[in-house]
C-alpha cells in the first residue's frame, strides 16, 4: 500500500513519528509525506523553514514547491506535484488541511485527472458549527462529495461534518501521538529543589498558554477554599494573562504557593510534568458557533493530557470539547468554568492519595494502549485497509 500524506505540520521532524511508525507496520507499506518547500510558521517575518528531503526505509519526506507560505487553507503545490504523483502512484491520498482547503481540492482533482484511483482522505481539527459563503461553500461541497474517508481529531468534528452532509466512513484519531520514550515517569529531585518546590506538598500543575480560553484564572480561584490543605501550584507556560494570574493569586492569598516557569523547550516539558501530582486542563469554550467574521474556540483535544498520562500523572479536565473523551474514566472531569466543582476535584485527590495513584495508573495504561504513536499508527492503518477493502 502506498500512502501519501500532505501537510505543513510535518516540516517539524518530531511531528513525523506517527507516520514513521506507520511505515514500519508492514513490509509492503510505502509512506510519502509531502510538505511545502518553504513555510513561514505563524506568519513570522524573516523566519522561513525549508525542510530537507529524506528517505528512511519505507518512509520519505518530500518537500515540493508551494504557493502560499503561511496559510494552511490556501496552501497549494506547484506543478512539480504532478510529476511526483505520477511516479509514486498512491493508493491513499490524505491531506491534513481541513474540509475547506484548496490543497485538498487540488489533490482530489489531480487524483481524478491522472487516473490514480487513490482513496481521498482529509484530516480536520475543527469542532465548532460554522457557516460558509460562496465560493467557500462550493469548495467545501466539492471536497466532501469527493471524500472517501474522514479522520477528525475529535468527535465533534465528525458530528459537524455529518450535519453538513458527509456520509462516508469516518474515524476519530488525533493528528499526533505521545512519545513514550520522552514522556515517561521519572523522578526530578534536582529540578524540584531548583524551583524551590516542597516535596512534602501536593503539586498541582498546568501546562499551556495563559489565555482566557485555557481557564487558568478558574484554576487559581478554585484554590482559594483549599488553603487548609498542603499543596503548591506550578504553572508552565506564557501569555497575556500572566499579570492577571499573579494579581488573582495575590487577592486569593495563594501567591506564596505559586511558581510560574516560562519558555521551556518541548523536550524539557516532561521533566516539569514529572514534578506534578496532578495536571489540570480547565479549558473554557469561548463560543459555540463560527461565521466568517466571528471565531469561536473549544478544546480540540488537549494533547498535554496524554503527555501527563504517559508520565503517570493524574489528570483533571473540564468538559470543554474533546477533553471528556480523552480522559474517559482515567481522570476527573468537571463542568467548564465551575470553580466549586474544580475545587472539589482537587480536594478529592489531595485528601485521597490512593485515588490519585489509582487515576495516575489508569491514565498511564490508557496512554500506552491508545495514544502512543505506535498505537495511533495501527488505528490509522486499519482505517486505510477498511477503505481499500
Amino acid at each position: 500500500m502506498k500512502i501519501l500524506v500532505a501537510s505543513h505540520t510535518y516540516i517539524v521532524d518530531l511531528n513525523c513519528e506517527k507516520l514513521r511508525k506507520l511505515s514500519q507496520l508492514q513490509d509492503d507499506l510505502d509512506v510519502a509525506v509531502v510538505v511545502p518547500s518553504r513555510w513561514r510558521p505563524g506568519g513570522v517575518q524573516n523566519k522561513i523553514i525549508e525542510p530537507v528531503a529524506k528517505i528512511e526505509s519505507n518512509f520519505r519526506l518530500v518537500p515540493i514547491d508551494n504557493f502560499s507560505q503561511n496559510n494552511q487553507g490556501l496552501l497549494t503545490f506547484k506543478p512539480s506535484i504532478i510529476k511526483f504523483l505520477k511516479q509514486f502512484k498512491p493508493d491513499i491520498i490524505q491531506v491534513e488541511q481541513g474540509a475547506k482547503s484548496l490543497g485538498y481540492a487540488q489533490l482530489i482533482t489531480l487524483n481524478t485527472l491522472l487516473n490514480l484511483k487513490a482513496k481521498n482522505i482529509f484530516f480536520t481539527w475543527w469542532n465548532l458549527p460554522y457557516t460558509n459563503k460562496f465560493p467557500i461553500s462550493l469548495l467545501e461541497k466539492y471536497n466532501l462529495n469527493n471524500t472517501d474517508g474522514l479522520i477528525s481529531g475529535n468527535q465533534d468534528g465528525v458530528d459537524i461534518l455529518r450535519d453538513r452532509g458527509y456520509q462516508n466512513q469516518a474515524t476519530v484519531l488525533p493528528q499526533l501521538g505521545v512519545d513514550e520514550t520522552l514522556f515517561t515517569p521519572r523522578q526530578q529531585p534536582e529540578l524540584a529543589n531548583k524551583l524551590g518546590l516542597d516535596n512534602g506538598k501536593f503539586t498541582i500543575g498546568f501546562v499551556g498558554r495563559f489565555v482566557p480560553e485555557k481557564g487558568t484564572l478558574t484554576l487559581i480561584k478554585s484554590l482559594e477554599t483549599l488553603k487548609d490543605l498542603p499543596w503548591q501550584l506550578l504553572l508552565l507556560g506564557r501569555g497575556e494573562l500572566k499579570a492577571e494570574i499573579e494579581q488573582t493569586a495575590q487577592k486569593t492569598g495563594i501567591q506564596e504557593r505559586l511558581t510560574i516557569v516560562e519558555s521551556v523547550p518541548h523536550d524539557e516539558v516532561p521533566r516539569y510534568i514529572n514534578l506534578m501530582d496532578t495536571l489540570v486542563l480547565p479549558s473554557e469554550t469561548t463560543s459555540k458557533f463560527r461565521t466568517l467574521t466571528a471565531a469561536g474556540w473549544k478544546e480540540q483535544f488537549g494533547h498535554v493530557l496524554i503527555e501527563a498520562m504517559a508520565c503517570q500523572v493524574s489528570v483533571i479536565g473540564s468538559d470543554s470539547g474533546e477533553i471528556p473523551n480523552v480522559i474517559n474514566d482515567a481522570g476527573l472531569v468537571f463542568p467548564e468554568g465551575d470553580i466549586e466543582a474544580l475545587s472539589h476535584c482537587l480536594r478529592q485527590l489531595i485528601e485521597k492519595p490512593h485515588l490519585n495513584q489509582k487515576l495516575a495508573n489508569k491514565g498511564y495504561q490508557r496512554a500506552m494502549t491508545k495514544y502512543t504513536n505506535q498505537a495511533l499508527a495501527k488505528e490509522q492503518l486499519n482505517f486505510y485497509q477498511e477503505l481499500i477493502n
